[in-house]
């Protein structure tokens, strides 16, 4: 199924210059029965807690967006041999491997591409931004990544020279060093005085539009076997908070593209606030390997079903010109998930029941109860004397 809308996003023309963007999801547990169940780094709450984490895909451009890929996370203790049996009991796969969350990403972006969904590139936050090994996959792969880094992160201003260096005791290092100049954070590159801000403006908000600082920077990584990378520094500022971001676009890239695609990231957000709000995602109850992955097939049928709506309705019903004259306002919401959903029901009125069918209805529930609890009895029960 999810194969089936990644290929139906792939068809719409509309869609062609959009962003995928990586990001993760806890939904809280109270034991460590659910697959991938366990103590780890729940994101909504900002703490090590007793959770289940997913990596997801999203797909986003201008004001549609959608998931399109997902991943149950499995800790490292599910794949060792002591949970053979309660990976039997939920059935995780036996060729399911332990893998970070990183390399589980990057599978979710390599299958996007395989599936031709028509990117100019990938956004992700710091967990997955600081790693090298995932920004160098991107690059083998001819992706654009737009790479969150923690403020403390170190890069080059120059293009570094490597060369071995001998330590004090007259030993040679193991790697080779950078001898032309030492690393900077990114805090600094933000406060140095050679940095110029540019206000952008973004896109419309709620609340008028959105307007935020943009900077650039041209830096170079290193990487431990040697390699050494050209990159740019795209640092964003909204009042006192700062961001700040790696990619290898283009160097000619105007600074208004870097800061719209660098931007996209709040929509895998509002994404997976979809999922969990609207969509049915923080309903999912079972224990089960397999249940995950179809209530991840169906919400994100769902998220396609609204994105393909908000399409269709672009595309089938104009908006009248002088609307924005009424309004006084410069451009018109789009449809929200909450309306669609009223138009569903309108659509698919529920069938109400006469008495008698209502009476029969509860009579079928009752016998299945019974039925069950009797066959519950007899399982538990021990042999008959």
């Amino acid at each position: 199924m999810i194969e089936q809308i990644q290929a139906a996003v792939a068809q719409r023309a509309e869609l062609a210059g959009g962003m995928l963007i990586l990001d993760e999801s806890a939904a809280a547990k109270s034991g460590e029965l659910s697959a991938g169940a366990g103590r780890q780094h729940n994101g909504r709450l900002g703490k090590v807690d007793q959770c289940q984490v997913g990596v997801f895909l999203a797909y986003a451009k201008d004001t549609v967006w959608t998931w399109v890929d997902g991943d149950l996370f499995l800790p490292e203790k599910w794949l060792r041999a002591d949970y053979a049996e309660r990976r039997r009991k939920v059935g995780v796969p036996d060729e399911r491997q332990f893998q970070t969350k990183i390399e589980r990403g990057w599978q979710l972006i390599a299958r996007a591409q395989a599936a031709q969904i028509p990117f100019t590139g990938v956004a992700f936050d710091t967990l997955y931004g600081r790693n090298a090994w995932l920004r160098d996959q991107c690059r083998a792969a001819d992706i654009a990544y737009y790479a969150d880094v923690p403020l403390d992160y170190r890069l080059y201003l120059q293009e570094p020279q490597l060369g071995w260096s001998e330590h004090k005791r007259g030993r040679k290092a193991r790697s080779p060093q950078v001898l032309n100049q030492s690393p900077v954070t990114v805090e600094h590159i933000r406060q140095s005085d050679l940095t110029q801000w540019q206000r952008m403006v973004l896109r419309p908000s709620a609340r008028g539009m959105l307007v935020a600082d943009f900077a650039q920077c041209p830096v170079w990584t290193v990487r431990a076997d040697g390699g050494v990378y050209a990159e740019t520094l795209l640092m964003r500022r909204d009042g006192s908070r700062i961001t700040y971001t790696l990619t290898n676009a283009a160097s000619d890239t105007p600074l208004a593209t870097l800061a719209q695609r660098k931007s996209q990231r709040y929509f895998v957000e509002r994404s997976i606030q979809d999922a969990q709000s609207e969509l049915g995602w923080d309903e999912f109850q079972a224990i089960k390997y397999r249940a995950w992955e179809h209530q991840l097939a169906l919400t994100i049928l769902a998220s396609w079903f609204i994105a393909e709506t908000r399409l269709d309705w672009e595309a089938e019903h104009a908006r009248d010109p002088a609307l924005t004259e009424d309004y006084e306002i410069d451009q018109l919401p789009a449809l929200s998930v909450a309306n669609v959903r009223e138009l569903l029901r309108a659509a698919m009125p529920l069938p109400h029941l006469s008495p008698e069918q209502a009476a029969l209805l509860v009579v079928k529930h009752l016998d299945n109860r019974t039925r069950s609890r009797r066959s519950r009895l007899k399982k538990h029960s021990g042999p008959r004397m």
